[in-house]
């Protein structure tokens, strides 16, 4: 009798920019507003990680946007959140920037952009796919 085995792939259909800073959540995002010209405001709920049994094991403070003209949604997660990590694996980065349904931001400039506001150190992109961790980031 043969086996069948089921692996299941994610689709990671967004884009991710971690970012450096050592300002406030809500500072952090008035000044990326302020240079985007975007909308970020604070989620009625806080992101939170869950267990494979379903409990919530951290809460991580969320803003999000949708652009409705160009149909992209960015939402912005702090990383540390009462000594947990959203992205253990990247405890150097501060809050993460996903960019959703993005198909008119070259996220090249977006990061050149994110760099020159003076409340950022510095902001990266990531891969993904390259993360142990980006499976939270299903939503």
């Amino acid at each position: 009798m043969a086996k069948h085995l089921l692996t299941l792939e994610s689709d990671y259909d967004y884009d991710l920019i971690g970012i450096c800073s050592h300002h406030s959540d809500y500072r952090l995002c008035w000044s990326l507003n302020e240079a985007l010209k975007l909308g970020l405001k604070k989620a009625d709920e806080d992101f939170s990680v869950s267990n494979k049994k379903g409990l919530t094991v951290s809460s991580h403070s969320f803003y999000e946007y949708i652009d409705e003209v160009e149909n992209t949604e960015y939402y912005l997660i702090k990383n540390k959140s009462e000594g947990k990590f959203l992205m253990p694996e990247k405890q150097q980065i501060d809050y993460f920037l996903v960019i959703r349904e993005n198909v008119s931001v070259d996220i090249d400039d977006l990061v050149t952009q994110i760099k020159a506001i003076s409340t950022i150190l510095t902001a990266v992109i990531f891969d993904p796919e390259e993360l142990k961790s980006a499976d939270k980031l299903i939503f």
